[in-house]
């Protein structure tokens, strides 16, 4: 089957892994890549290959000089429109895909990563509901995007990160589960920004509300209150929206609110 062509769910499962591996585990050893080679009858190895010719098309990884194989067809393009047209919708279609592709296999290898693969898949299993689904994907997306450290703090525990959502999820159905949309943050940082108490400018440069620095807190003083200024780490993929950035400063961020 590995000398078949590729189908489209097949490049629709591979570009959902890729949103969800940092740059530098797209090989062959990854137990996830393992894993899914194993589900779609694939080697690892042309996993492995496809997620690089996928990285060819995102302009994040190609405009630092980072190339993938440069061997992507027309279906790795139109998939990759796919998502970018729909994320929430082909999200959870292809959750659904592998959770039958490991029913049909009848057995399960979860992966070595804190967000189970068999959890993440179980989209039909009635103790996983599409919520999860949807929230597990758009934070394991963002988390490896920004390689697990809080864009403002360098934080890097795992337990205290939070995909944070730019444009709030109520607020853009269409990009809830859209990568660059959202910011990895501490759980400090998080609430902050949620509460529109810390913002960005075009240039990625945090924004601390003046009633923040109003508030004679010293741990403000201390944590929030310096990073005024300061450019956020950016993520080696899926760049947080420059549109989405000025919707929070604009309708979110106090100091604009008041």
């Amino acid at each position: 089957m590995g000398s078949l062509r590729w189908t489209r769910d097949q490049v629709k499962l591979a570009f959902h892994l890729y949103c969800q591996l940092p740059f530098g585990k797209l090989h062959s050893r990854n137990p996830e890549i393992i894993r899914l080679a194993s589900l779609i009858g694939r080697t690892p190895s042309a996993v492995a290959m496809k997620l690089v010719n996928l990285a060819s098309l995102d302009p994040s990884i190609t405009e630092t000089g980072r190339k993938g194989l440069g061997n992507a067809s027309d279906l790795d393009r139109e998939v990759w429109n796919e998502f970018h047209t729909d994320w929430e919708r082909v999200a959870v279609e292809c959750a659904a895909t592998l959770a039958q592709y490991a029913e049909e296999q009848e057995s399960a290898v979860s992966p070595d990563d804190e967000v189970p693969l068999s959890d993440y898949t179980g989209e039909t299993r009635a103790v996983i509901s599409q919520q999860r689904v949807r929230q597990n994907f758009f934070r394991r997306a963002v988390l490896a995007s920004y390689n697990g450290r809080c864009c403002m703090s360098g934080l890097a525990d795992s337990r205290l990160l939070v995909a944070s959502h730019i444009v709030p999820w109520k607020s853009d159905k269409t990009n809830r589960l859209n990568p660059s949309n959202g910011l990895c943050l501490s759980a400090l940082h998080d609430k902050a920004f949620d509460r529109g108490l810390i913002s960005l400018s075009d240039h990625y440069e945090i924004h601390v509300s003046e009633a923040i620095k109003r508030a004679n807190d010293p741990f403000l003083a201390k944590v929030l209150i310096p990073i005024e200024g300061t450019r956020i780490q950016l993520p080696e993929r899926f760049y947080p929206s420059k549109a989405f950035i000025e919707h929070h400063r604009q309708n979110v961020f106090i100091d604009n609110c008041q």
